[in-house]
C-alpha cells in the first residue's frame, strides 16, 4: 500500500486503486486493443468477474511503485512505439493522481490482433 504522511494524517492508496488508474490509461492508448491476463488462472477468473486489476500487476517496495502491464496490440502498429506510449501515459497518470514517483512501468505484449480485416 502506498502511503503519504501529512500534517493532517496519513493517506493510503491500495494497489487495486493504482491498478484501476493504470487500466484506464492503458485502455486509452493508441494501438492497444485489449488488456491480457497474466496467466490461464487469471483468464478463467476474469470470465466470471470484472476486475480492474485484470492484466495489471502493481507492486510497492520501499515506497517505489513497480507496474507490469499485459496488453494485446493492434496488428500493423509499431509495437515499440505503442509500448513507449503506454509507459509514458501510465507513469504520467499515476504520478499526477497520487503525487508519488513511479519507479518502473514494464509492458508485456501478449499478442497481436487484427481489429478490422478490411
Amino acid at each position: 500500500m502506498s502511503t503519504a504522511d501529512t500534517n493532517l494524517g496519513r493517506i493510503e492508496v491500495s494497489p487495486a486503486a493504482i491498478a484501476s488508474i493504470v487500466s484506464q490509461a492503458v485502455s486509452s492508448t493508441y494501438g492497444v486493443v485489449g488488456i491480457a491476463p497474466k496467466n490461464l488462472a487469471k483468464e478463467v477468473a476474469h470470465v466470471f468477474q470484472r476486475d480492474a486489476r485484470h492484466g495489471v500487476d502493481v507492486r510497492i517496495r520501499d515506497d517505489l511503485i513497480l507496474i507490469d502491464v499485459y496488453v494485446i496490440v493492434e496488428y500493423g502498429t509499431r509495437i515499440a512505439s505503442v509500448a513507449k506510449s503506454i509507459m509514458n501515459l501510465v507513469k504520467f497518470n499515476v504520478e499526477r493522481a497520487l503525487g508519488v514517483h513511479v519507479a518502473q512501468v514494464n509492458v508485456h505484449v501478449e499478442g497481436l490482433r487484427i481489429s478490422n480485416p478490411d
